[in-house]
Parts: structure tokens; C-alpha cells; sequence
């Protein structure tokens, strides 16, 4: 049931250390001991042991004059080691006057001294109070400190001017009167200035501005004179001039050093006194008046005022007319003044157009002695009115115009004036309407150069002129107008190739082979729409005339028989015929006449079929004459050669069968009747439907009639076939040597060459045309023992190919002959 108790040893003092730990154990008696321990915590409480303490003892510091209230000064500080209410301080006015009182405020917490009220440094130029501080406890313990506040001039006072009188030089309600005649470095006024601040801020400058003949001189140039206070002389500083300037507004301005810098200014009026010394004067040395023409006698032109610097009668002026000195003309005539007002007026008509200008001279004098002048040029110009109409250079105006202009282009230029002027001469054109009631929405004029312009191209073949009127048109008021007439022909251009109008293309002549030479055929006729050498035709052949037949006259278009018609010339010629016109450049037209060469026309069908071949055929093709007569030259050639050709075979046949019966005779004798399997000029049957038949007896049967034939073939130019070869032969011009078929000229007996008695094996042409059932066949007896077959499938050359202008080679005519084959089994010869 102990209980300890703490007992202070020494002095405490919490300043030095405010608290302490101790650590506390208690043990018992046990063996072994045991024991505890907790901390003891001891806070120190403060006693108001301390005083307050300034940082310093006396605090000193600038303040602006004029500072806005609640600017801070300063801040006073002071401590105290106490705590609590015994450490907190406040801060009250010491020993202060009423002044310091009104003009500053001390916080009683932060210690910061501030502006209350603005001071004035002219009012008060320093403050010095003390300022104590005191804790709050019991009882309270102060200390004090002195404050010294030094107030900084601010540049708050403007430099005052004061103007005096001086001399002789009167000077009232801050007027100086000053006769302009005083010397230069007269003084006229004395100045004195100053300014209520300190330092730079009272340094005052003093000057007179503006352009005026015054300066400011310092009365003193003492070194003890204040610097805020000076006095100047104001001097005059040029010959002053009554007639120039007669008063004279002097502003002085006076200007401190601080910073920003104050000024003030103060005026004086100068006026000068006059003397008579100046002249009339006119305020222009030429004088431009402008006056309509057509007026009435005695109007006013112009007033003219001249003035004189001077006063009194010096200033009296009287006008008077004078010749200008450019001009010997007195204008008295014409123009008058009124010698005290300056009026001048016209006593004439003026016309503009006859003249445009005036010129003379007015003088003006005054009344003083002697007599001072002035004069002055005055030009009247004439203004226009609108008296004269417009006048166009021609009554009527003839242009010429290419046909195909492009659209909008010039056609001609139309030459107006209007002797008025300026508005009264500006003209407006336009487009009336004349003959041709479209003329307005055809062309269209310029107005500044007179210029037409036209808003279509022209075609002289549907309107070879134009003719319509312009209109001008003044700006006069009232406005004036004039007519003019213009024609606008349209010249040719060679825009239109040649027409032929005769033959058609499609239609054909039939010109008789026995025609002599000089023949007319046909006459080419065509027509141009152009006009001049544009129209100017000539004719020319330039194709189709292969064998120089035909000729055409260039000028006339007379187509006429040249050459001597022969066979080969029968048929269809086609005449390419070009009608060229003497433009620049020339245009052109081609035209085809069909010419048939025959003795008469006895089926205009073919003719006309063969004229529609033509039209499809190219003009670079020659289509001329008879084509199968040349082809028969070549036809008997090739018929000829075939024949020799089966001749040569044939013999060389017969000695090979010649060799080969003797041989097998002498060995086995020859057995008639009995076959040769050996012999390879026999013809093998390959198609058992080919082969013959055997009549009843078993005997082969006889070949037909019509198994040895030559086959004449052709068409109608239409694609029938002929009934007969008669019928084509007299169809077809100059196909005479055709007409025979069996014995005749054109069909030889080729079999009378082959004629034997030798059983001989058959030797077959086989054709390559359709079956000769369905032609028509001419047919000749051979001798059964050796027949000959010839099948001449399109033999025949005439119209049924090159008649028809489609042949495939590379000559002028197709020149075809069909293949004829000669074949022999098991050989095969071509």
C-alpha cells in the first residue's frame, strides 16, 4: 500500500524545457523478483516570467507622399518566450500626436502600420511617434519601440505660369498690343514660374510653343536662386507682319523633372498693329469659269474678289477688263464688269461650237496713295447644249461579207460624230429594222467603236444581202437622233460541191459498136450553187476507161467515142466522171455513166442487173468490155494442151499394152476374151454400187450415148440458168464463135484422133460440176469399142463469172478455166 510521490529537486523552467519522461518500476520481494514499469509524463506550465522584445529599437522607414489608404508601411515585431496568454502581444500607439493618430493605423495583432488617410508632404514632411508592446498577462509585461517615418515627395503639383506686364508694351485681360514694326528682341511680357515640390520635382523648364515669332529669356542667371521658382522675358524673335499675321496666340508651357513629369501652360494674346504696305490680291492667279452656250444678253458669267491685307482706304478696291496679255482682243466687246462688286457678264450669244473659249485680264486697285494693284486671268470655257443632232459620215453604208464568217464576228464599221460635247455627244447605237425585218436579232453594233456585228453566219445561197438601218442616239436632254442606211452584201465562198444532175449513177447508154469515132455518148450536166470561179466547172475521166475509148470536154461535159470499138469492147463500161469547180479550194463530185456496147439492147433486164453489180463495185476496179473474149483465147489454149496432153497419154498406153500383148503372147499365147489380172492399166472398181450391169445373157451393158459428152455451162446474169446453149450464146455479145456446139468451131471432134479397134481399157474425165442430168449437153457418137468422155464443167467462160464482176483475180477480169481431170484407175492423173 505504498504511494510514491514526485518531489521537485530544482528550479524548473519551461522555457529551457517544457516537459519530461519517466520511466517508473515497481518490484516485489519474491525470489525471484518480479516487477512493472509505466512512463510518468511531466508537462511544465508557464509562468508570464518574460517580457516582450522589439526585433529593434527603432524602425524607420520612406513613405510616399499621397499613398492610398490602407498601404502598408511596415510591420513591427516583437517576441516573448512565454506561451499562451502570457506570450500574446499587442502593439498600441507609445507616445504619438493626434496626427500620427488620424494619418496611420497600427494592427494590434500583426504589428503592421498602413496608411489611414493620404498624407501631403507640403503639409508634413516627416512623422515620429514610439509604439509599444504588451502580453496579456497577469500582470502584463511591455516593451516600446520608436518609429521614424520620412514622407518621399511625389511629383503632385503642377508648375504655376504667371504673365506680367513690363515696359511700355500694354498688357490687359491678358492682351499685348504690338505695332509691326517693333524690332526683333523686343521683350513684350515678363514670366514667372513655380512648382510647390522638392528636388527633381520642382526643376521647372520653361518654353513657348508653336510656330511664333516669341522666345523666352531668363531674367537672371544667379546660382541662389530657388530652383522651383524662375522668371523669363518674352522676346519677339522675327520682323512681325500685320498683312501676314495680326495676332498671335503665345502659349507657354512650363514642365517639372519628376518623374512622370507635370505641366502647365498659360497663354498670351500678341496682336500686332497694321501699316499700309501690302497690295490688292486675287486668291487665284487664273480663274476658270465654265458658261452654257445659247444664253442671253447681260447674264452674270462670274464674280471675282480680290483682297488687301491692309485697312481703311488702303483697303478700297475697284475692278476693271483689261486684254490678256496671250490675246489682243478687248473684251469689252463681249464682256463687261461691275467695277465695285467684280461681276462680270456676257454681252453676246455664245455658241460653243463656233468658240469655246474666252481669256482676258481683271485688274484690282485701291485707294490708297499711291495706288497698289493686283490682277488676276479669267478663262470662260464655253459649256456645250444639246443643239446639234448626230451626223453619221454616209448616208448609206455598203460593207461585203464573207459567207461562213463564224458567228459574232465584224461585218463593217459605221462612222458617227455629234459636234456637241460630254454627255451631249455620247452616243447609243442600236440595229433598226430595214428591208430584212430580222435584222435586229441578226446583228448587233458596238457602241463604242461602231463596229456591226452579226450573230449568225451567212449563206449566200439562201440570202445573198442585208439591208437595215442604225440608230444613234444622244445623251443630250431632250436627246437628238440620226439615221443611217446599211447594206451588207454577202460574197461567195466555194461551199458547195458540184451536183450532177445528169446521168444517174444507176442509168446506162447503149452505144452501138459500128458508132464512128467523135460519137457523142452522153453529156455529163451540173450545177453549183456557188457563184463566179466557184461555179466554173470542168470534167474529167478518172477511171473506168481502160482502153482509152471515151473522152470528155472539160468545159462541157460532152462525153464522145474516141477509139474504134472492137469485140472485146462489147459489154458494159463504167465511166468514173469527177466535175471539179475553179474554187480555192475546189470541191469536187463523182459521178458513174454506164455505157453498153451492143448492137441493140435486147434484155434491158441484164443490162440493168449488171449496172447494179457496178454500183457495189469499187471504183478502183476497171469494169470494161467483153471479159469473155480474152478468156476464149485462153480457153482454146488450155483445150489445146489438154488434148495434146491425152494424146501423149493415150500413145504411151498403147506402146505399154503393145509391149506387154506381144510379150504374153509368146509365152502363153493370147486366150480372147480372158481377163489379165496383171495388167494395172485396168480401172478398179473400188464402190460396188458403180459397178455396171449385166443384162440378162450376162453380158455387160452397153455404154449410154451420153456417157461421151463435153458440157457447156452458164448463167443468166440474174443466176437462171440458160434453156438452152443457144439461148445464152445470143444473150451474150460477141459469143458468135460459140454458137456450134457439136462440129462446130467451138467444139472440136476430139474423138476422131482415138478412134481403134484395140479393146482398150476406158479412160473417164471426170467432171467437178453437178451432174450432167442437169445440164444441158451437147453430145457426139464415138465408137463403143473406145469410148472418150469429156466432161467440160464450166468450160464455158462467158457471163456466168467475169460477166458478173466478181472475180477473184488479181487481173482486171477473172480469168478462170475450171480444172478438167483425167483419171485412170488404179493411176490417177491431173
Amino acid at each position: 500500500e505504498k504511494q510514491p510521490q514526485l518531489i521537485v529537486k530544482g528550479a524548473l523552467d519551461r522555457e529551457q524545457r517544457d516537459s519530461y519522461e519517466l520511466s517508473l518500476r515497481v518490484r516485489d520481494g519474491g525470489d525471484p523478483a518480479r516487477s512493472s514499469q509505466a512512463i510518468l509524463r511531466v508537462l511544465i506550465t508557464d509562468v508570464n516570467d518574460n517580457s516582450p522584445r522589439f526585433e529593434k529599437s527603432v524602425y524607420e522607414a520612406d513613405l510616399a507622399e499621397n499613398s492610398s489608404p490602407g498601404t502598408p508601411i511596415l510591420q513591427l515585431r516583437a517576441t516573448d518566450l512565454d506561451v499562451g496568454v502570457n506570450g500574446q502581444i499587442e502593439y498600441v500607439f507609445g507616445a504619438a500626436t493626434e496626427s500620427v493618430r488620424r494619418l496611420l493605423r497600427l494592427d494590434e495583432t500583426s504589428g503592421w502600420l498602413s496608411v489611414l488617410h493620404r498624407i501631403d508632404r507640403e503639409e508634413v514632411n516627416q512623422l515620429r511617434f514610439t509604439v509599444m508592446a504588451r502580453d496579456r498577462g497577469q500582470p502584463p509585461k511591455t516593451d516600446k519601440a520608436t518609429v521614424v517615418l520620412n514622407i518621399r515627395d511625389e511629383n503632385d503639383n503642377v508648375p504655376t505660369i504667371d504673365i506680367r506686364k513690363i515696359g511700355r508694351i500694354p498688357l490687359r485681360d491678358g492682351v499685348a498690343s504690338v505695332a509691326e514694326d517693333v524690332l526683333v528682341d523686343t521683350p513684350i511680357a515678363l514670366v514667372q514660374v513655380s512648382d510647390r515640390d522638392q528636388g527633381e520635382n520642382g526643376v521647372v523648364t520653361c518654353t513657348v510653343v508653336g510656330d511664333v515669332p516669341f522666345q523666352l529669356k531668363p531674367a537672371s542667371e544667379g546660382e541662389g536662386e530657388p530652383q522651383n521658382k524662375r522668371k523669363y522675358f518674352l522676346h519677339t524673335s522675327a520682323p512681325l507682319d500685320y498683312e501676314a499675321v495680326r495676332d498671335y496666340n503665345v502659349v507657354i508651357v512650363a514642365v517639372d523633372s519628376g518623374s512622370p513629369s507635370l505641366s502647365s501652360n498659360n497663354s498670351l494674346l500678341v496682336r500686332v498693329g497694321d501699316t499700309n504696305d501690302n497690295p490688292p490680291m486675287f486668291s487665284q492667279a487664273v480663274l476658270e469659269v465654265s458658261f452654257p452656250e445659247n444664253n442671253l444678253p447681260g447674264e452674270r458669267v462670274a464674280t471675282v474678289v480680290a483682297t488687301d491685307a491692309d485697312s481703311g482706304k488702303n483697303a478700297e478696291i475697284t475692278y476693271s477688263l483689261e486684254a490678256s496679255p496671250l490675246s489682243s482682243e478687248t473684251p469689252g466687246s463681249i464682256f463687261s464688269i461691275d467695277p465695285d462688286s467684280g461681276d462680270v457678264s456676257v454681252q453676246a450669244v455664245l455658241d460653243r461650237e463656233q468658240r469655246d473659249t474666252y481669256e482676258f485680264q481683271v485688274t484690282a486697285r485701291d485707294k490708297g496713295v499711291p495706288s497698289l494693284q493686283g490682277s488676276t486671268t479669267v478663262v470662260v470655257r464655253v459649256s456645250d447644249r444639246n443643239d446639234n443632232e448626230p451626223r453619221f459620215m454616209q448616208d448609206v453604208f455598203t460593207f461585203y461579207v464573207k459567207e461562213n464568217l463564224q458567228p459574232n464576228s465584224p461585218v463593217g464599221m459605221v462612222t458617227v460624230m455629234d459636234f456637241d460635247k460630254g454627255r451631249n455627244a455620247e452616243l447609243s447605237l442600236s440595229i433598226q429594222p430595214g428591208d430584212h425585218e430580222q435584222a435586229a436579232g441578226i446583228f448587233s453594233i458596238e457602241n463604242d467603236t461602231g463596229t456591226i456585228f452579226s450573230t449568225v453566219s451567212f449563206d449566200r445561197e439562201q440570202q445573198t444581202s442585208y439591208t437595215f438601218k442604225v440608230k444613234a442616239v444622244d445623251g443630250g436632254e431632250p436627246p437628238r437622233s440620226a439615221t443611217a442606211t446599211v447594206s451588207l452584201f454577202v460574197m461567195d465562198e466555194n461551199d458547195n460541191a458540184p451536183t450532177v444532175t445528169f446521168p444517174s449513177n444507176s442509168s446506162y447508154t447503149v452505144l452501138p459498136p459500128s458508132s464512128n469515132m467523135r460519137t457523142v455518148v452522153a453529156t455529163v450536166v451540173a450545177t453549183d450553187a456557188d457563184t463566179g470561179l466557184n461555179a466554173d466547172l470542168n470534167y474529167s475521166i478518172v477511171g473506168g476507161n481502160p482502153f482509152k475509148l471515151f473522152e470528155i470536154d472539160p468545159a462541157s461535159g460532152v462525153v464522145s467515142l474516141v477509139g474504134k470499138l472492137a469485140p472485146k469492147h462489147y459489154g458494159l463500161h463504167r465511166l468514173v466522171v469527177q466535175v471539179n469547180d475553179s474554187g480555192q479550194p475546189p470541191q469536187s463530185t463523182t459521178a458513174l455513166l454506164h455505157v453498153f456496147v451492143n448492137e441493140s439492147l435486147s434484155n434491158a433486164t441484164v443490162v440493168e442487173s449488171q449496172v447494179a453489180r457496178s454500183l457495189h463495185t469499187p471504183l478502183a476496179q476497171d469494169i470494161a468490155g467483153d471479159p469473155s473474149y480474152e478468156l476464149s483465147k485462153q480457153r482454146l489454149s488450155i483445150v489445146i494442151g489438154v488434148v495434146a496432153g491425152i494424146m501423149t497419154v493415150i500413145l504411151l498406153i498403147l506402146v505399154v499394152v503393145m509391149a506387154r500383148y506381144c510379150r504374153s503372147k509368146g509365152k502363153h499365147g493370147y486366150e480372147a476374151g480372158k481377163k489379165d489380172h496383171e495388167d494395172f492399166f485396168t480401172p478398179q472398181q473400188h464402190d460396188k454400187a458403180k459397178k455396171p450391169k449385166k443384162d440378162k445373157k450376162g453380158k455387160k451393158g452397153k455404154q449410154p450415148l451420153y456417157s461421151s459428152i463435153v458440157t457447156v455451162e452458164a448463167s443468166k446474169p440474174n443466176g437462171q440458168r440458160y434453156d438452152s446453149v443457144n439461148e445464152k450464146l445470143s444473150d451474150s455479145p460477141g459469143m458468135g464463135r460459140y454458137r456450134s456446139v457439136n462440129g462446130g468451131p467451138g467444139s472440136p471432134d476430139l474423138a476422131r484422133h482415138y478412134k481403134s479397134s484395140s479393146p482398150l481399157p476406158t479412160v473417164q474425165l471426170h467432171p467437178q460440176s453437178p451432174t450432167a442430168g442437169k445440164k444441158h449437153q451437147a453430145v457426139q457418137d464415138l465408137p463403143p469399142a473406145n469410148t472418150f468422155v469429156g466432161a467440160g464443167d464450166n468450160i464455158s467462160i462467158g457471163s456466168d463469172h467475169c460477166s458478173e464482176y466478181s472475180c477473184q483475180a488479181s487481173s482486171k477480169y477473172s480469168k478462170q478455166v475450171d480444172t478438167v481431170q483425167t483419171t485412170q484407175h488404179p493411176g490417177h492423173i491431173e
